[in-house]
């Protein structure tokens, strides 16, 4: 499958409790897919969409280094970390999802300023979001 933003192959991933609940959803995609099982997201711009059905196993570091060996390495941050990523799409509308998911990334180990630092250093990637402007309120969403 290609991203509908920039026709990279994506990556699959299914999407565990919680995060199939619209409060850990982007506003932008909560009408998107009724009760999502599984999501996308791409390598080259960081973009996150829905499925309704998944057959992709649990995302692990295998996995997640096709996207930058400076992504999340587990199901636990990797997912929050990403559904992050496309909330930041909207950081007005989705400001209590973000603090949510960032917080959800921080438990399972992963620091989200640092990763995202590291991401937005690695020439491969483009992400369809500014995320450099962005990483400012992302700072202060934690430690608010």
């Amino acid at each position: 499958m290609d991203c509908p933003h920039c026709s990279h192959t994506v990556l699959e991933l299914s999407l565990p409790e919680p995060y199939r609940e619209p409060t850990h959803l982007p506003t932008h995609l909560r009408d998107e897919v009724p009760n999502p099982r599984g999501a996308t997201i791409c390598p080259n711009c960081l973009g996150v969409t829905l499925e309704a059905t998944t057959d992709a196993p649990p995302l692990e570091a295998p996995r997640t280094q096709t996207i930058s060996e400076d992504f999340p390495r587990t199901e636990a941050g990797a997912v929050p970390f990403a559904l992050a990523l496309e909330s930041c799409r909207s950081l007005a509308m989705n400001r209590g999802t973000i603090e949510k998911l960032l917080e959800a990334t921080e438990r399972a180990g992963v620091d989200p300023l640092l990763t995202l630092d590291r991401l937005l250093a690695d020439p491969d990637i483009e992400p369809a979001v500014d995320l450099e402007r962005r990483r400012h309120q992302l700072e202060q969403f934690l430690y608010d």
